[in-house]
């Protein structure tokens, strides 16, 4: 992973006419590509909302979460989950994976105790007017 980034931030001061890689051309490289400060991408995002929004929190197993993020759970498990339990935003349980009340901080989310997931009735009815 850091790897491919750093080359993308080469590609970003390639294309700028840089010849070398500073904090400016890497901050907004890793912006453009809306990596947050804790080198988070968009997949690991939408992985500890999902937890949160869906399954109120966890536990949710991996083939469920891969099915609503629509990602490989080979790839979820491989790629995406080292990095979120390592820096404790993700735990994972017999029953499944949960996000910890770090992720809902970093995520700007009211961290819940006993959260539990939507209700088919709190869902939004995508079909509500249309008969």
């Amino acid at each position: 992973m850091a790897n491919r980034l750093l080359k993308r931030v080469r590609d970003f001061a390639q294309v700028s006419g840089q010849a070398t890689i500073d904090s400016k051309i890497a901050n907004f490289a890793l912006q453009r590509l809306e990596i947050d400060q804790l080198g988070l991408d968009n997949t690991d995002r939408k992985m500890m909302e999902t937890i949160i929004k869906f399954y109120g929190g966890g536990p949710v197993g991996l083939e469920t979460l891969a099915a609503t993020v629509g990602e490989e759970a080979i790839t979820l498990e491989d790629v995406y989950e080292p990095y979120l339990l390592q820096i404790g935003f993700l735990s994972r349980t017999p029953r499944g994976r949960c996000v910890t009340r770090l992720a809902y901080e970093h995520l700007g989310l009211p961290y819940q105790t006993h959260a539990s997931p939507q209700k088919p009735s709190e869902q939004i009815d995508i079909f509500e007017g249309s008969n």
